[in-house]
């Protein structure tokens, strides 16, 4: 795995990610996704424009992994947008379970509200918050994925997104178990209305296979760019975040954005 982050850097986001997940963090205040200890070097637009070719890999019916998908300069737009409404109201905050657990990652939702609790039943979010609209950039952005994906899989439906959850990981701490996404409509679920997940940031392994029972569980390695697009026939596959790797963000990306470590990652569904 290659260490993206070079020269004195890598000792002052060491001690970042040495952090406790949650020290000191009020889980109501919208998080930035700019690292504090980090200043923005202007890359060329030539590097920005660069882009390693875009592969792909059946994972399964319906399933299909973009590799190197998403160019650099759209990576950067990505977390531009991400930050820009993620600071406000309805921004990133940490969601709780029912029984008052927190989730291992930060959130906000793009265009309608979900949570773990309400599911998509209330329009605001427990502080009373709107969610922000869903920017159309992002949602071009979905559509056009889920058609090159269907150059691959003739079994892949169209989807046209009202919802984005955007989900930032941290790099030590970020987790996110096992489950399926099966709160949307049911039509949204008989249809194999797909899921658009796009990594940004630090690398993951992704755990995903049609039981719950981890030990039959296929996994797959995100880099930043990557796409990975679920519907049809594994629309209600089971999946999860099981780990993310430090380090690994594009220096590139951290040089033009400052992002901090850790895993942004936005995905798109039809309710």
């Amino acid at each position: 795995m290659q260490n993206a982050f070079l020269g004195p850097v890598i000792g002052t986001l060491k001690q970042y990610h040495d952090m406790r997940f949650n020290k000191g963090y009020d889980e109501t205040k919208p998080l930035s996704l700019i690292c504090p200890w980090l200043t923005k070097k202007p890359v060329s637009e030539n590097t920005l424009m660069s882009n390693l070719s875009t592969t792909y890999k059946i994972l399964g019916p319906g399933m299909i992994l973009l590799k190197h998908y998403i160019s650099l300069k759209d990576q950067v737009d990505i977390v531009n947008i991400c930050e820009k409404w993620g600071v406000g109201p309805g921004g990133f905050y940490i969601p709780r379970y029912e029984n008052g657990e927190q989730l291992r990652l930060r959130m906000m939702c793009f265009g309608r509200n979900w949570d773990p609790v309400t599911r998509y039943e209330k329009h605001v979010r427990s502080d009373g918050s709107e969610p922000p609209p869903l920017p159309s950039e992002l949602t071009s952005l979905a559509e056009t994925t889920i058609q090159d994906a269907q150059a691959h899989l003739d079994e892949l439906p169209s989807m046209h997104p009202d919802i984005c959850l955007v989900n930032f990981y941290s790099p030590i701490y970020g987790r996110l178990g096992l489950h399926q996404d099966s709160d949307e409509s049911s039509d949204s679920l008989q249809r194999g209305s797909p899921v658009v997940s796009i990594s940004i940031g630090d690398s993951a392994e992704f755990l995903y296979g049609h039981t719950s029972d981890e030990s039959k569980l296929n996994s797959v390695y995100l880099q930043s760019g990557d796409v990975l697009i679920f519907g049809g026939k594994s629309r209600l596959i089971f999946h999860g975040v099981n780990q993310v790797f430090p380090y690994t963000s594009p220096l590139p990306l951290l040089q033009q954005t400052a992002l901090r470590p850790g895993r942004l990652n936005l995905t798109f569904r039809q309710v």
